[in-house]
């Protein structure tokens, strides 16, 4: 089916049998046990990594308003399974304590999202990390403890863009996880190109709306099993509620994406055109891996960290907040917030200035988004358009 119909009808496959027209709310943190064999049964197939069992038994082994929503995101992605977690960085952690549990290598392309960055180098998880800029390093760094490559693409704050199947080929057989919050399914889908895994911040694009907190991996089935091993003894099951209104927000997801991106390719544009703006970033598709630019795009201001935060200080319609991928939108400074914790060596080299500003661009009206960024633009650094016209949009490299 196509993305549209997959996005409304996906996860919803039991409901002719329930009855129901919209897919119900199951808050019980236990179930009654009626048959202590099949409860043993149970217990025994869930502690394996099993999707279901004759009875959930309890909310931190299954619940099944989270797991209509691990299928739904299994069939946007085109994977086997899918597992839900409370947030993208607890759906990471166990992603990497399920493969590096005996392989303790990890093989990662910068930048990553700050958060991601910080929990691979900080050495908490025990694993070992070389970094690298492309999938040339990748093959370099892989060894036999090598247990996961780890990259982003199109990447978090600098929207460069990482050839999937190319990093696959250097991996030589190790798993590749592939954050493919920036494009969503809608735009990219990782494993068709050799990803192993398959990482979301669903908080961000398939929440949509700035309400749900949540982390999503589509993989295969043997992944999944492990995943949600790790999932059981840690306790990081996703709430029910979140994974209603995450369901909830998932038909509109492929026209959510797609209206922003257009909002962004012209803002993109206009950006380039301003006097102020020293560089604009935004993603060059391809229509193979990349099938849309998205609605994510960062630019420096000239001035430095003063007129990036008078930026900020200065936007009245657009909100200034990090997070990405709401209906609103929203603008930070990556250098002072997401990836404050990055290495400062590694910023530098990355291009993450204190100049630079990431813009998620919502839903709104595109000239009224663009007639408070250029306000904010121009009153941070003293420099405007001067009357000039700008050029029409242009996708910006």
């Amino acid at each position: 089916m196509g993305t549209h119909t997959e996005a409304v009808h996906a996860g919803r496959g039991d409901l002719r049998a329930l009855g129901v027209h919209a897919p119900p709310l199951d808050l019980s943190s236990t179930y009654p046990i009626h048959d202590l064999e099949q409860a043993v049964e149970s217990l025994d197939a869930l502690g394996a990594g099993a999707a279901e069992a004759g009875s959930p038994l309890y909310a931190r082994l299954h619940n099944p308003t989270v797991r209509r929503v691990e299928r739904a995101l299994a069939a946007l992605e085109g994977t086997e399974d899918a597992v839900a977690f409370g947030s993208g960085m607890a759906a990471l952690t166990a992603c990497l304590l399920a493969a590096c549990r005996e392989r303790r290598h990890v093989v990662a392309i910068r930048p990553l999202y700050g958060g991601s960055d910080h929990l691979l180098a900080c050495g908490l998880l025990g694993v070992e990390t070389a970094w690298v800029a492309d999938p040339v390093g990748v093959g370099d760094a892989v060894r036999a403890d090598t247990g996961l490559v780890i990259l982003e693409t199109p990447q978090n704050p600098t929207l460069g863009q990482i050839d999937i199947a190319a990093v696959a080929a250097a991996a030589r057989g190790v798993p590749v996880l592939v954050d493919n919050t920036f494009a969503s399914p809608v735009l990219q889908n990782p494993a068709r190109h050799g990803a192993s895994l398959v990482l979301h911040s669903a908080t961000k694009f398939l929440g949509g709306h700035g309400d749900v907190v949540a982390g999503l991996v589509a993989t295969t089935a043997g992944w999944a099993a492990s995943l949600r091993q790790v999932r059981i003894v840690t306790g990081a099951l996703l709430h029910p509620v979140a994974a209603y209104l995450l369901h909830r927000s998932l038909p509109t997801l492929t026209l959510r994406v797609r209206e922003a991106q257009e909002r962004a390719r012209v803002l993109a544009g206009l950006l380039e055109e301003h006097p102020a703006v020293t560089r604009v970033l935004y993603p060059r598709p391809d229509g193979v891996q990349l099938r849309g630019p998205g609605a994510v795009l960062s630019f420096e201001v000239a001035g430095g960290i003063e007129a990036a935060a008078a930026v900020m200080a200065g936007v009245r319609l657009i909100t200034p907040a990090v997070s990405l991928g709401a209906v609103d939108t929203l603008i930070q400074h990556p250098a002072g917030l997401t990836h404050r914790l990055v290495d400062p060596m590694a910023k530098e080299a990355l291009g993450i200035t204190d100049g630079l500003l990431r813009l998620s661009v919502g839903l709104e009206d595109v000239d009224d988004l663009w007639a408070d960024l250029e306000q904010a633009v121009t009153a941070a650094t003293g420099m405007g358009l001067k009357g000039r016209r700008p050029r029409a949009a242009v996708v910006a490299g």
